[in-house]
């Protein structure tokens, strides 16, 4: 059988998923808009079926084209990982394991882990993909990531979930906020709140369905600001609160950018675990990496919340020195 399309098609088809606009997707991909229409043509001319269809200036994948999307996903990832394993075989590495964090973007712990797992193996090589912190499942079954960090106890079907550490979320706030200094809140108190999320979606083990849908508050809700970074710091200028993950946060507790709170007397935990495919579960790279994750996340004293410890004390440090200056 002769392939009706090949890979610039597929390259077409991701780009346009994940920008929407034919400017955007022309622009990822090194061509005029003009040149990606014609290609965009050229695939449902020869495949016979409409690909896209036009609504308010973007364009929406159709079912055929979501069908083509799903494969796109997982043969480009594929060739793309096939040839940084080849160029880095040049530097002695043989084994490359493709990471993703669901909804955080923060790697202040990767170096960390990295001198202990390059400690048990030299040979192998971990690579941050950052567009894999929303529908992180997804990435890991299309085979775009191999190893994912998620909150929560429930892992999707076909893969497995190794349990790494629990960690509380806390209600984050400006400097003067009213309530910074709290110990805890209660959800009263975020019932005036102008919140700023990460996400619109209720999840079932997180602060919205354990903590605010219970005693019947919903927050002033802004819109979503996917990066928890750019919360932390909408935060500090005062733009509103929100509620992040203790462990993403601590640097900005230890240098006094951001005041935090727990979510009532005893704190809301959520546990994060790292998760792979089924595929992968059995003497892998892949599972060597996710067991030395885990491992490493057990002995080491501040794990994931180690830079709350050397930021504080760089801060204070340079506070000291200020202050004899």
């Amino acid at each position: 059988m002769t392939l009706s399309l090949d890979l610039r098609h597929l390259e077409m088809i991701r780009a346009i998923a994940e920008t929407g606009r034919v400017t955007d997707a022309a622009e990822r991909l090194g061509l005029t808009p003009s040149a990606l229409s014609h290609r965009i043509r050229e695939a449902e001319r020869r495949l016979g079926v409409a690909l896209f269809a036009r609504t308010h200036k973007r364009l929406r994948l159709t079912p055929a084209a979501e069908q083509l999307r799903t494969v796109a996903e997982k043969v480009l990832s594929e060739l793309e990982n096939a040839e940084a394993n080849v160029l880095r075989m040049n530097r002695d590495i043989h084994h490359v394991v493709r990471l993703g964090m669901e909804s955080y973007s923060t790697y202040h712990w990767l170096p960390f882990f990295l001198e202990r797992l390059r400690a048990e193996r030299d040979d192998i090589d971990l690579q941050v993909v950052a567009d894999a912190t929303r529908e992180t499942a997804r990435h890991l079954m299309n085979h775009h990531i191999d190893l994912a960090i998620v909150p929560g106890e429930h892992a999707p079907g076909g893969t497995v979930r190794i349990p790494l550490f629990t960690d509380e979320v806390m209600f984050v706030m400006p400097l003067n906020h009213d309530l910074a200094g709290a110990a805890y809140i209660e959800p009263k108190d975020l019932e005036a709140e102008r919140f700023i999320t990460y996400t619109m979606v209720p999840e079932p083990d997180r602060e919205f369905t354990l903590f605010m849908r219970p005693a019947g508050i919903y927050p002033h809700w802004t819109a979503p600001v996917e990066l928890p970074e750019a919360i932390v710091e909408l935060v500090a200028a005062g733009q509103g609160t929100s509620v992040l993950a203790h462990w993403a946060i601590a640097g900005a507790l230890a240098t006094g950018k951001i005041a935090a709170a727990r979510l009532s007397p005893h704190g809301l935990s959520v546990p994060w675990s790292a998760v792979l495919r089924e595929e992968d579960a059995e003497a892998t790279t892949v599972r060597f990496v996710a067991d030395t994750l885990a491992d490493w996340c057990r002995e080491d004293e501040f794990g994931f919340h180690r830079v709350a410890k050397d930021r504080g004390r760089q801060h204070a440090a340079r506070k000291f020195e200020t202050s004899k200056g």
